[in-house]
């Protein structure tokens, strides 16, 4: 067993274009005066990070780490989430996902797509400048629009669309496993990676690429209503790196889990700040020690009630509360009669 490190914050949700959340040195500063001592960058804001230069540069990265650290925090992994959204896009969501890429990109999914690889081959970089081995995305998605299965699907449609899923990322896999670092999937709604089993089915489609991993985010799983421990005994050898965010799954007569196209306050599954939802995080911190996760615990603020700052300010204790201490030594050692193989053998009657 091994111990998890943390508290740590993905900054995405906090950045903007005012103090202290403007640049890198204001919001790292600002974290560890809440007791974070990590932080996980979205490799796409630039008023954070210039991925380019940490990327091209192992002397700028350097740099970058130190003034990063200096603040008092670790930088704890890099986000492509916007990225990797962008690897697979169905036509029907090209205009919804225009604000994920570069206005040159605008209207086209084959510029996306490029930019999208390009960056994701910036960050692994960037990664390995940083001396950082995981980064996190999300699959993007080809298939998301045919999720119900009605009209029933075309035989064959499924394997086909994670067949080209993986031919777009299996080259991303390759760069990133000369560079030793791990594609951490968030498995999220609206993308072709939302549950365990469409993760196998990427995993197979892939030639269970090694550089293929997870990050795992309970709260995603209480708004499918599946069973957010065991699946950590399902996958838990794939699992590199954790979000901690609370969700709640209240059952009404009016929706369930499609949400009646409502807004995150009126939906019957919604995400809370930490402590305010239904995830049972002693039980999901004390799966993840029992398999020996020692990556971050980073909190990922996402709640339509609590404001933010407050739900820092509360995350960072709550993380810190829930990481166990492994034990070393088993709690009857005290009992122990010491073992040889003659006495073994006595006990057994032998």
């Amino acid at each position: 067993m091994k111990t998890i490190k943390g508290p740590a914050i993905f900054l995405a949700q906090f950045a903007g274009d005012s103090a202290p959340f403007n640049t890198i040195e204001n919001i790292c500063t600002w974290a560890a005066s809440l007791g974070y001592k990590g932080v996980q960058i979205p490799s796409w804001d630039s008023r954070l990070i210039d991925l380019e230069k940490v990327a091209k540069s192992k002397t700028y990265a350097d740099e970058y780490k130190a003034k990063v650290e200096a603040c008092g925090v670790h930088i704890t992994e890099l986000s492509t989430h916007l990225q990797g959204q962008l690897m697979a896009v169905h036509p029907a969501y090209d205009a919804m996902y225009d604000g994920f890429g570069p206005d040159s990109a605008k209207g086209s999914p084959a510029k996306k797509y490029a930019w999208a690889k390009e960056q994701l081959q910036l960050a692994a970089d960037a990664s390995r400048n940083l001396g950082i081995s995981v980064m996190a995305s999300f699959s993007g998605a080809l298939l998301w629009h045919t999720v119900y299965p009605w009209p029933q699907r075309p035989a064959g449609l499924v394997e086909e669309g994670f067949k080209e899923l993986a031919n777009r990322w299996n080259p991303i896999f390759d760069y990133c496993n000369d560079r030793n670092v791990d594609v951490c999937f968030e498995l999220h709604p609206g993308e072709d990676l939302h549950d365990g089993i469409t993760f196998e089915m990427f995993l197979e489609a892939c030639g269970n690429h090694p550089r293929a991993k997870l990050l795992y985010d309970p709260s995603h799983f209480v708004l499918q209503q599946m069973d957010y421990l065991q699946f950590i005994d399902f996958y838990h050898e794939h699992i590199r790196m954790f979000h901690v965010k609370d969700a709640e799954f209240i059952p009404s007569g009016k929706s369930g889990v499609y949400g009646g196209y409502q807004s995150w306050v009126q939906r019957p599954g919604r995400f809370r700040s930490l402590g305010d939802g239904q995830t049972d995080f002693m039980a999901v911190f004390s799966k993840l020690s029992q398999y020996g996760y020692d990556g971050w615990a980073v909190l990922e603020w996402e709640c339509c009630i609590k404001h933010p700052e407050q739900g820092a300010a509360e995350g960072a204790p709550f993380i810190e509360n829930h990481i166990i201490q492994v034990t070393e030594k088993a709690f009857d050692d005290f009992a122990s009669a010491g073992s040889d193989r003659d006495l073994n053998r006595r006990i057994l009657g032998l």
